[in-house]
């Protein structure tokens, strides 16, 4: 584990960042447009090894590799951080550069969820007002000439698929402003768009979150943090149940008369709050050509799950009070195992950075296996995460603010 003296200090002052690569080529229930499972090989890269890349150059710059993009050269770490989705605004708040965001979606929802997470580590906060919302409008150009930013988080594979962006755009952002780098297929493992299938690799969450650590040049904070989420896992999969004793689940978004339905175990960082914890999917037979499906509640019923997560339950989008009332007064929904034995739970978001991800498996856990991991606490809508005590807590909140703040 590394001494938590070691961590880098911020930078008072940079250059300008040049790529040293060229390019090769609703939200909240369905997501962007996504393509279909993907064929691509993961890969086995870890972002502690050496094949990352953090190749000194003669200029005392450095590079970073990843998926797409390739070989990325910078000159110094970045100061101005543009984000689209939250997982790389958390991993920003994580290294110890969450005052360098310049934008994030909706700032309000994916801050103020953020936020409820932080307020259970001392001293770590994301200040998102005034924060431009890089999906308000479509995908703008115009924003990021405005923004300057000194790289951009985010994957130009993905870019390529918004309206009024071609390669050519994709590549003029690289060249006058500052580099792509991010990977946003690693999420599904669904097939990138043409052009980039070749030199698509998938990525885990803390995979990812370490190639961006390097970007930063905080490789301690990636490494501690690290440690203590592998310690998170390892506990909780030594004290899983046997498979045929789990309980079923489904992860869902409620919306009219229908439901918002996801894959728990399924690859890809989307699911890396729920893949661990294993429980068995109510849906796990269901091919919906992707991650997520929509289904009525007499499907919902005959599947029957024992407990219901339901995505975005505690973000300021969803009351869970008018969810179970919903659920409740439903003719169907109310023979529902997990209504009838109240068990239906607000979960987090997706779109999760590395922070994110321990309170999320920890929140899973206790809510699937309360017997195992203690039992959830009642979550008040709009408030923080709750406070658990201290004894049974799947995590340090000391240890991960000192990594974040020292």
């Amino acid at each position: 584990m590394a001494d938590e003296t070691q961590y880098s200090q911020r930078v008072t002052r940079r250059t300008v960042l040049k790529t040293g690569s060229v390019l090769a080529g609703g939200l909240l229930a369905g997501c962007t447009s996504q393509s279909q499972q993907a064929t691509a090989t993961p890969t086995t890269d870890d972002a502690s090894t050496a094949t990352e890349s953090r190749t000194k150059t003669a200029n005392a710059g450095y590079s970073v590799s990843m998926a797409p993009m390739g070989e990325v050269a910078f000159d110094e770490q970045p100061e101005r951080v543009f984000t689209v989705f939250p997982q790389y605004a958390d991993m920003a708040v994580a290294l110890g550069y969450g005052d360098a965001v310049t934008a994030v979606y909706v700032p309000e929802m994916s801050g103020t969820t953020m936020n409820h997470y932080y307020d259970r580590l001392d001293g770590v906060s994301f200040e998102w007002q005034g924060l431009a919302d890089p999906l308000s409008d479509g995908f703008p150009r115009e924003l990021l000439y405005d923004l300057r930013s000194d790289v951009h988080l985010v994957d130009p594979a993905w870019v390529t698929t918004q309206k009024n962006w071609t390669q050519t755009n994709v590549t003029d952002v690289e060249e006058t402003l500052a580099p792509w780098f991010g990977n946003f297929y690693s999420g599904t493992h669904a097939t990138p768009p043409g052009g980039y299938t070749d030199q698509y690799q998938y990525y885990s969450l803390w995979e990812l979150f370490g190639k961006v650590a390097a970007v930063f040049q905080e490789q301690a904070r990636y490494q501690a943090l690290k440690g203590i989420h592998t310690d998170l896992i390892e506990t909780i999969e030594a004290k899983l149940p046997p498979e045929d004793e789990r309980p079923t689940a489904v992860r869902v978004t409620l919306s009219d008369e229908s439901f918002w339905t996801y894959h728990l175990n399924r690859p890809g960082y989307w699911l890396a709050d729920t893949r661990p914890l294993g429980a068995v999917d109510a849906f796990a037979d269901t091919d919906w050509g992707q991650l997520w499906g929509q289904v009525g509640y007499e499907a919902m019923a005959e599947a029957d799950p024992d407990v219901i997560l339901h995505l975005w339950g505690i973000t300021p989008n969803y009351t869970m009070s008018d969810v179970r009332d919903t659920l409740e007064s439903h003719e169907v929904g109310q023979q529902i195992s997990a209504v009838e034995n109240d068990r239906v739970y607000p979960q987090g978001m997706r779109y999760q950075g590395p922070i994110m991800n321990l309170f999320q498996v920890e929140m899973t856990a206790k809510q699937l296996y309360p017997e195992i991991f203690g039992e959830w606490p009642d979550y008040q809508d709009g408030a923080a995460y709750p406070e658990i005590p201290p004894d049974e807590q799947l995590f340090d909140r000391d240890r991960v603010a000192s990594i974040i703040t020292t």
